[in-house]
């Protein structure tokens, strides 16, 4: 896989695992942590940046499930204020958002990642990111926010979230984008069961055979209730554990609520592989 990661104003050394925090400006955020002003927006980049976080991911339209869509100005309205000002914060800026008009406004004002739950197959999501500096975070997802958790099934959800994933990455680089901007995401609790997840965080190395970094996310999700019987508050220590685990099969970036926990849940690992641990992600 490419050793730098081409991001907007950055170039981005992913040979260490990165730390990309969640920064909601929704007010209908899952984990209850959505920033209800633009201060707010700012104090949460301050004090996630403090705590260790080395990108921030901004989003302004909920994605749990069941979510209901947001208007495209709704967004522009949420977002594009907020990447503004974080601009100078002097860490990378990924927006979270399905919309082409939302990347195109994000890009403008500082954006230097798009991640886009439904792998630029919206109509203009292409065309809306081919020719700028960003990097593209495609993402599997089976079927929609709204209608996703409704008993999602697979034959066989690694093969097939390999093959999407695949496809969704050759047509980006159809299209012009080099391979040093590209992503690719998994998709953890997206149109997946319980079992589906683990499935996945079981054989990331695989996905990880596609070549390009991968960015995961499994911070504070049902996947972690169930297995832990915690609410979503209570889920720290067991979204730091699988974000490990995660690094240790090949993720290079992880998302996250809870920074602090993940970085030293990082340091661990870093730690132990210097050590000469078997923990290399090859």
């Amino acid at each position: 896989m490419p050793p730098l990661l081409s991001c907007g104003r950055f170039r981005l050394d992913l040979s260490v695992p990165k730390i990309m925090a969640i920064i909601n400006v929704t007010p209908d955020s899952f984990s209850g942590d959505g920033c209800a002003s633009l201060d707010a927006a700012l104090r949460a980049a301050e004090s996630l940046i403090a705590e260790g976080a080395e990108i921030l991911d901004i989003g302004g339209e909920s994605s749990r499930p069941g979510a209901q869509a947001v208007g495209v100005q709704e967004e522009i309205d949420r977002v594009v204020p907020v990447v503004e000002a974080l601009a100078q914060f002097g860490v990378p800026l990924s927006v979270d958002t399905v919309k082409p008009a939302v990347m195109r406004e994000s890009i403008g004002v500082g954006a230097d990642i798009i991640n886009d739950i439904a792998a630029f197959q919206a109509d203009g999501a292409v065309d809306a990111v081919k020719d700028s500096d960003a990097a593209l975070c495609v993402m599997h997802m089976k079927g929609i926010p709204e209608t996703m958790q409704l008993a999602p099934r697979y034959d066989r959800v690694l093969s097939e979230v390999e093959v999407f994933l695949a496809a969704r990455v050759q047509s980006l680089i159809e299209a012009g984008v080099s391979e040093d901007r590209i992503l690719v995401d998994p998709g953890f609790g997206f149109g997946k069961t319980v079992e589906h997840n683990f499935s996945l965080l079981g054989g990331l190395r695989q996905l990880d055979g596609l070549g390009y970094p991968m960015l995961v996310g499994m911070s504070r999700k049902s996947m972690l209730g169930v297995a832990t019987g915690r609410n979503i508050a209570d889920r720290v220590v067991a979204g730091a554990l699988v974000a490990m685990l995660a690094i240790q099969n090949g993720a290079r970036i992880v998302r996250t609520h809870d920074v602090a926990a993940t970085r030293d849940a990082v340091r661990i690992w870093l730690a132990l592989e210097a050590a000469g641990g078997e923990v290399s992600p090859g």
